[in-house]
């Protein structure tokens, strides 16, 4: 099998977005190196229009702005597969937003699929088995092994025929719109950055007490310094999982790290005395800069709202059977909830909550509200 092309010159990216711009439909998909640096990046860019793939390696220094206006562009259909993650590294690195999406793994959730990976997928529709080795791969590394310029095409490749065969089981089920609506959504995807301590963003430590907040944010202010010194990812450093354990059972010496779970003998002897100068110094925080979570504001309990939201999960359940979808992707926990407690009355009330999609109201409204 022959090699796609790489381009790596600002003149031969402004020369395919030209030429991108004469088609209908491109597959689009990315690599980045989240698995293995400190500022996780896009290394690689796959395109696939008409028969012909083509990559784009950002790392070369070109410039891929000329991209900018073909995929914010509604009238070129944009194919991925799972492209939340893309949509926000496009934003991030390089201003690209796209419009005109077409999301292969979302409708084939909205289709029932059980296993909805591409490589899944693929070996369903098309009998193929693609090579996973290279998903976590180092696609910083230069110059790229032809087994991973492969695997990268691999991704794009088959993306149009696959439109085709879900579009016509959509279509056959009327769910068109359905999709039409996630994909509009999706197009908004953002990386945000978060203000505040970091250890009132980290899973699981809402566990945690206030003194035990201000160690584990001294912990994490080290492992991002350390993080960065280094150019690695955070859990190539320590583990959240030791992190949260450590803050809850600070030792009272070096040697009693090895009691915590993910701390060998071998990261004592690296980081040893700087986690216990981080334990040290969250123990040291005067009392009223403590960490703590925002009170939240509780609802008080109604008996009467909980009972409809046990009668709107088993509704669910029964809507998800006859449509055969995961319950989860017809419609979440989250909206049931708040349907659930202001009880809306009529079709117009449920509307202003703005809790459903369009999607939602038009094929479940109706039926929800005889549910409640």
């Amino acid at each position: 099998m022959s090699l796609p092309q790489i381009l790596t010159t600002t003149a031969e990216v402004e020369d395919f977005a030209a030429a991108l711009a004469g088609h209908k439909s491109i597959a689009v998909d990315l690599e980045a190196d989240s698995m293995h640096h400190y500022q996780e990046k896009v290394c690689l860019l796959q395109f696939t229009a008409g028969k012909e793939t083509v990559l784009i390696d950002p790392l070369a220094g070109a410039d891929l702005s000329s991209l900018r206006p073909l995929m914010a562009n509604p009238g070129v259909r944009k194919i991925f597969h799972a492209a939340d993650y893309d949509i926000r590294c496009l934003a991030r690195d390089f201003a690209i937003e796209i419009s005109g999406l077409f999301d292969t793994m979302i409708s084939c959730q909205f289709l029932g699929e059980e296993r909805f990976g591409l490589a899944d997928i693929l070996g369903k529709y098309f009998g193929l088995e693609l090579d996973k080795q290279y998903q976590r791969a180092d696609w910083t590394l230069r110059p790229l092994r032809r087994e991973m310029i492969l695997y990268a095409a691999g991704d794009t490749a088959y993306l149009h025929p696959l439109v085709e065969i879900l579009e016509e089981k959509l279509a056959a089920l009327g769910r068109i719109d359905w999709v039409a609506e996630e994909f509009t959504l999706l197009e908004q995807a953002r990386f945000y950055e978060n203000e505040g301590p970091l250890c009132l963003r980290l899973k699981g430590a809402n566990q945690l007490k206030p003194r035990q907040l201000a160690i584990l944010e001294e912990l994490l202010q080290w492992r991002d310094a350390e993080a960065r010194r280094r150019n690695l990812p955070h859990y190539k450093v320590l583990g959240n999982k030791s992190l949260l354990m450590l803050s809850s059972q600070p030792p009272t010496a070096v040697h009693g790290l090895v009691a915590i779970e993910g701390i060998s003998p071998r990261l004592v002897e690296r980081y040893g005395k700087a986690l216990m100068q981080a334990v040290e110094r969250g123990q040291a925080v005067e009392e009223e800069r403590l960490p703590r979570y925002a009170p939240r504001l509780r609802r008080e309990k109604d008996p009467a709202a909980e009972k409809r939201l046990l009668r709107l999960k088993d509704w669910r359940k029964k809507q998800a059977k006859k449509y055969a979808l995961d319950p989860g992707v017809l419609i979440n926990n989250a909206s049931l909830e708040q349907i659930a407690h202001p009880h809306p009355q009529n079709f117009e009330q449920l509307e202003n909550l703005g809790v459903l999609k369009k999607w939602q109201l038009k094929e479940l409204g109706t039926s929800l509200l005889k549910a409640l």
